[in-house]
């Protein structure tokens, strides 16, 4: 009962679009670079799920210009770090002693400046988590934990957008 009350708190919670908010980042900030994030981890390609997926979500919730190139031609750039990237089992099964689920969990650096290196948006403790079910087999262990990361990634995404949009 009260892990049902749990998630009907957690059902409530999330980000809302934004409509008609007014915008952290100042109004001269048209284009944003987001160069690939930097990989702190073992986890493989981690940074390159975070980063496509960050593009994507302002592209098609903005209508800022994104651009991966940092330089003269951006009004900000946004700088991601995975600091750790880690899988842990969740639940075992009862008959084997096996793990049946676990938990990715990534936590992250977020910074952007505008041009002259001003920060506009900070937060160096982004956590992410996703679920996700152990197969029986050994051999398809690893092919379960790729879709994991990318749906934690979107998940990233979508929050961070909102963070950096909306003004609290």
């Amino acid at each position: 009962m009260l892990f049902l009350a749990g998630l009907c708190m957690l059902a409530g919670c999330g980000y809302h679009a934004v409509g008609g908010r007014s915008a952290r980042l100042p109004a001269n900030v048209r284009t944003i670079a987001v160069p690939s994030f930097v990989n702190e981890t073992r986890t493989y390609r981690i940074e390159q799920m975070l980063t496509q997926e960050v593009v994507r979500e302002f592209v098609s919730r903005t209508n800022y210009h994104i651009t991966n190139e940092t330089g003269d031609s951006a009004d900000a750039t946004l700088k991601g770090t995975v600091k750790t990237a880690q899988a842990a089992p969740l639940t075992y099964d009862a008959q084997s002693g096996r793990v049946s689920s676990a938990v990715v969990t990534i936590t992250m650096k977020i910074t952007i400046v505008d041009r002259s290196g001003k920060v506009l948006f900070e937060n160096p403790n982004y956590t992410f988590r996703e679920q996700y079910q152990v197969s029986r087999e050994i051999a398809s262990f690893f092919q379960e934990e790729t879709p994991a990361l990318q749906r934690m990634s979107r998940d990233f995404a979508r929050t961070l957008v909102s963070d950096i949009l909306e003004a609290y």
